[in-house]
């Protein structure tokens, strides 16, 4: 006798490995399946950091073997299955195919081109595709739009703001708890010249044996993709998610808020949280993490300042960019306000410059595929802005490099936010600065041959020259911005003999792209 054909296939695409999100809803042990299927091609549109195949692969193995434990049916495709077609529209079609499935079930995509193939291969398999919301996040797409209707200036602070009187987070009745919607002022130290205090260092754990299996699979299909498989121990589980989130609660969490935009030599992680793959994967609920950083300030393990700024990250910029993706989508991928050009420097992928801010940074990443947030802002993302870096082109490096990037979280902040390739939709100027800054928030500057107050000359710092001449180059284009008029002031100051030095030397470091 045939076997009965599936109702619903639910597809479980691999951010979102969550046994209990509402792709399941209404799940039939007798009549419904799930799908997971690994594929060359997700790994390779993108030659992707080794140690990002990893977390992806392992965490949706570990999916599986939880949902098998829970009595449910599910069709699973190994990137090194002989029978793999490599592209995830031919592992679909294959999967309606062998089980004659009746309807195609999958969550709010996180990416604009998985969404397109799957609205395409349905509809050319003549199946109905139901898309799910996906109720991890705070908000919907839907209500951002209605944030948006009517308003010149999408805000994220006024977003924020809302969110904590929809949601009652840290708030006493209509104010905000406290009496500050946000404490950034308190949150903007650097280490000085002692360096940061003793950090604790976050929980690691080590690889079982489906991240071993993993790891091997990896070394074997894509030995020559960026960075390192070595000392890999990211949560790949649930339960190991949830330990990493009481680690950075009980841990780090207290000095989290001062330390958030500081950077020190030698150090990945800092006091932040390591929660963003976790929370990405949707391994770790971000009511979750936002709940337990509550209860630390409730009992007093906590103080206000750091918690507000933990919480304004998930509630506030991870909803927000969340919200420009939809809303801006796809158009958006296609922006460059300042039209530049050129492809990303070749120190991004290979760290090779006498830049120590920059050879420190990507030597991190190849090791771990992560840096903190002003290390991505202001760091790598300025030098390639500086640099004039097609902004896409930079979000793709982005994808390729970090465990956390997923495509809705990673094009607003990059191309957007990063390298203002948006004109303005996601900053009110662009994250524009001189070595100046890298030094006053960094110890790099003091081991490395450059001087940031300079910008011509041998000892010139190429972030100081070029962001001269980046003034220069789009005065038209920032003249009318309001926070943008005391740099260009600045600029007016130095006369025209050596803005046109600044700018000889500009061009020749963005042809070298040191």
């Amino acid at each position: 006798m045939a076997a009965k054909p599936v109702r619903n296939l639910v597809l479980v695409l691999g951010d979102q490995l969550d046994p209990g999100s509402a792709a399941f809803d209404g799940f039939d042990r007798e009549s419904d399946r799930v799908a997971m299927f690994e594929v060359r091609e997700e790994a390779t549109y993108i030659r992707q950091h080794k140690r990002r195949l990893v977390l992806f692969f392992a965490a949706m193995r570990h999916c599986r073997d939880a949902l098998v434990s829970m009595g449910r049916d599910v069709d699973y495709v190994t990137l090194d299955d002989p029978a793999n077609t490599g592209s995830f529209e031919g592992e679909l079609q294959r999967c309606v195919g062998r089980t004659g499935a009746g309807r195609v079930i999958v969550l709010q995509p996180g990416d604009w081109r998985v969404r397109e193939v799957l609205l395409r291969v349905t509809r050319a398999l003549d199946r109905p595709l139901e898309i799910r919301e996906d109720r991890s996040f705070y908000s919907t797409p839907q209500q951002f739009a209605e944030f948006a209707q009517g308003r010149r200036k999408l805000v994220m602070e006024m977003f924020y703001r809302g969110m904590r009187r929809r949601h009652d987070i840290l708030m006493e009745g209509e104010a905000p708890r406290g009496g500050d919607w946000n404490y950034d002022v308190q949150n903007r130290r650097s280490f000085g010249r002692r360096g940061p205090p003793p950090v604790p260092e976050p929980v690691a754990f080590a690889p079982d044996e489906t991240v071993r299996d993993v790891i091997v699979m990896v070394e074997r299909l894509f030995g020559d993709h960026p960075g390192s498989t070595a000392g890999f121990d990211l949560p790949v589980t649930r339960a190991q998610a949830r330990r990493a989130l009481e680690d950075f609660v009980t841990h780090r969490l207290p000095l989290f808020g001062h330390y958030q935009d500081a950077i020190a030599r030698g150090h990945a992680w800092l006091w932040h949280s390591r929660l963003s793959a976790a929370l990405n994967l949707h391994l770790l609920d971000p009511r979750t993490a936002v709940e337990a950083a509550i209860e630390a300030l409730d009992a007093g393990r906590a103080p206000l300042a750091a918690v507000e700024g933990f919480v304004r990250q998930i509630l506030g910029w991870r909803e927000y960019v969340r919200g420009i993706y939809w809303t801006h989508m796809p158009d958006y991928a296609r922006l460059d306000a300042l039209g530049a050009d050129r492809e990303v420097p070749r120190c991004m992928w290979d760290g090779r410059t006498e830049m120590a801010c920059v050879r420190e940074t990507v030597g991190r990443l190849q090791a771990v595929a992560y840096v903190h947030h002003i290390e991505r802002l202001m760091v790598l993302g300025l030098w390639m802005m500086l640099c004039g870096a097609r902004p896409y082109a930079v979000h793709q490096w982005h994808m390729a490099m970090y465990a956390d990037a997923i495509d809705w979280v990673s094009l607003p902040n990059v191309l957007g936010m990063s390298q203002y390739g948006d004109g303005g939709i996601m900053g009110s100027k662009p994250y524009v600065a001189s070595g100046n800054y890298i030094h006053r928030m960094s110890d790099h500057c003091r081991h490395c041959r450059f001087d940031p107050r300079l910008a011509l000359g041998d000892e010139a710092c190429p972030f100081t020259t070029l962001y001269w001449d980046f003034l220069g180059r789009h005065r038209p284009v920032l003249a009318s911005n309001e926070r943008m008029r005391m740099q260009l002031r600045n600029l007016e100051r130095k006369d025209e003999t050596e803005r046109r030095a600044i700018r000889r030397r500009a061009e020749h470091l963005r042809a070298t792209a040191p």
